[in-house]
């Protein structure tokens, strides 16, 4: 396959046709392989155009290096940890987490189940973490949910204009900081429906440090069971 440098790194890229008849798209692949994305019916000169991104290439090489998966073929994300998935003997299907150890034993008859047994255990966790967070941190926002729930979402968590938060059944993975501040960000938009600048102001009046844990939680991908093998 094709490379090319992007000091220090030697990075490998691969050319696609895309459906967009305007535009050049690039994207690392989680092996940090680049995807070339070309504009459907005309011809672009690809090593012209990765000369030309390489200031933003370079910067997303870095993020995505440092980015963190919540669950990888033999790890899974807890409370901000990544924990080493080993198997053991026994009929029934089980998820244990032992953060002591670093491990996770999962019990089953097949592997296959495995992110079937994390996605239960997440969702029972995640649910529970959500329903006491928020009466918790409603108050302090000055807002109150009309509804509340914990779904299989591609964010972290949404808000209605009819007063319903969504959360992702992942959040369980997240470190505390990072679960509240999702939790925050969500409880704002229902004094603010947008990302204003007053929505904000109000979001550092209840959490100074927003923008810091905005950076960190761009670091972690959350499992896309579409995508991932």
């Amino acid at each position: 396959m094709p490379s090319f440098d992007l000091r220090p790194w030697r990075v490998v890229y691969s050319v696609v046709n895309g459906t967009s008849r305007r535009y050049t798209y690039f994207r690392f692949l989680p092996d940090l392989t680049l995807e070339v994305v070309l504009p459907r019916g005309r011809r672009v000169d690809v090593e012209a155009a990765i000369r030309d991104k390489a200031p933003w290439l370079r910067r997303e090489y870095v993020r995505v290096s440092r980015t963190r998966k919540v669950l990888d073929r033999d790890m899974v994300m807890l409370g901000g940890e990544l924990l080493r998935v080993v198997y053991v003997d026994g009929a029934a299907d089980r998820f244990v987490p032992d953060p002591a150890r670093g491990v996770v034993e999962v019990q089953t008859t097949d592997s296959r189940m495995l992110r079937e047994l994390v996605r239960r255990w997440f969702l029972r966790e995640s649910s529970a973490y959500v329903v006491r967070r928020v009466t918790e941190l409603a108050p302090k926002v000055g807002a109150k949910p009309t509804r509340v729930d914990v779904r299989e979402i591609n964010k972290w968590g949404y808000c209605t204009r009819n007063g319903r938060l969504s959360f992702s059944w992942q959040l369980a993975a997240l470190p505390e900081r990072l679960r509240e501040y999702v939790v925050l960000h969500e409880l704002t938009h229902l004094v603010e429906f947008n990302h204003s600048r007053a929505f904000k102001r109000k979001l550092e009046a209840v959490c100074p440090d927003f923008r810091e844990r905005e950076r960190e939680l761009d670091l972690i991908e959350p499992y896309d069971r579409l995508r991932l093998p």
